[in-house]
């Protein structure tokens, strides 16, 4: 079995803090968004290559990631685009890479900036009980909510009708993807383009399987989040650490307050300040400022401010 994690967009949303970096390098704890997501691919006999499809603005940002990685399944498979406009759409850059890499075995296709509570493992399980087209699936709670993905109606577990960002969301149960495809329909994705189907949203490509055979929903309870807005990655942060703050060794804190859901990198400094749900990059120094729900990027200085919900840019300086 193949995976392949998709790694290419440009989050444009999240600029300054992912217009150089990877939205997928965001750091969550110890370790990156994505770590979460190798580390259970890792883990699992049954996938035997990881594909890291990523376009050539970030090529080298994850080969150097991933030659400093304990992993040994990634491989990069690079699109060739450097900007938003340029791509090829997630279905398009699967099918492109399904032939350029001679993808013939069943395969696992994940969003990189998804950060999941269950085990990857659980839903290859789901897949191979199944061995139809597959897909995960989550409520989310809110209908307004649901009309930014895939909703999902089901029987069982079985997908009865599937609507790419429906105007007028009946249900709150969405697709979040992450999707498995038997090694038989990798054909299709050629089919469905070629017939002059929409090449973006992987949801389209359900949609239309969905209304030629039969596809599977696994659901999880628990949580997860698509990490492209700071809000979303903000979110992210604090369910993972859990009201808890994470300082690095190599960080300096000193007469400050830090309160739940903060993260603090290495060599960052920060002094006579009070931090509340709050990621600060590596380098960066803070003194005496008030900060919450607020990114700071690295190698930033900050001193004498009140902030709240902003996007502090690298080496950026703020008194």
């Amino acid at each position: 079995m193949k995976a392949v994690v998709l790694a290419g967009g440009y989050a444009t949303r999240m600029w300054p803090i992912t217009k150089d970096r990877p939205k997928m390098f965001l750091p969550v704890g110890d370790g990156t968004v994505i770590d979460v997501i190798f580390e259970d691919l890792e883990a699992d006999e049954r996938i035997d290559e990881v594909f890291v499809s990523t376009n050539e603005r970030f090529a080298d940002s994850f080969e150097s990631f991933l030659a400093d990685a304990p992993y040994e399944k990634p491989t990069l498979s690079i699109e060739e685009t450097v900007e938003e406009d340029e791509k090829f759409g997630v279905v398009g850059a699967l099918a492109q890479l399904i032939d350029r890499e001679g993808v013939d075995d069943d395969l696992v296709v994940i969003a990189g900036d998804n950060l999941l509570s269950f085990d990857v493992g659980e839903f290859v399980d789901f897949f191979e009980s199944k061995a139809t087209p597959c897909l995960a699936a989550y409520d989310v709670g809110s209908k307004e909510r649901a009309r930014s993905y895939g909703l999902v109606q089901l029987d069982g577990d079985r997908v009865v009708d599937f609507q790419e960002k429906p105007d007028d969301p009946q249900s709150t149960l969405v697709s979040i993807a992450c999707y498995a495809f038997p090694a038989d329909t990798l054909p299709d994705f050629d089919t469905y383009l070629s017939n002059g189907n929409n090449p973006d949203e992987p949801g389209w490509f359900i949609e239309w399987l969905q209304r030629r055979g039969t596809v599977h929903a696994f659901t999880f309870d628990g949580a997860w989040f698509d990490i492209g807005t700071p809000e979303s990655y903000l979110d992210a942060v604090s369910w993972y650490l859990g009201g808890d703050t994470f300082v690095h060794e190599s960080a300096t804190v000193e007469d400050s307050v830090l309160d739940e859901d903060v993260h603090v990198m290495a060599d960052a400094s920060v002094s006579d300040s009070h931090l509340e749900r709050t990621v600060v990059f590596s380098d960066a120094t803070i003194h005496n400022a008030d900060i919450r729900d607020t990114i700071v990027d690295e190698h930033t200085y900050i001193e004498n401010l009140d902030l709240s919900n902003a996007l502090i840019g690298a080496h950026s300086h703020l008194e």
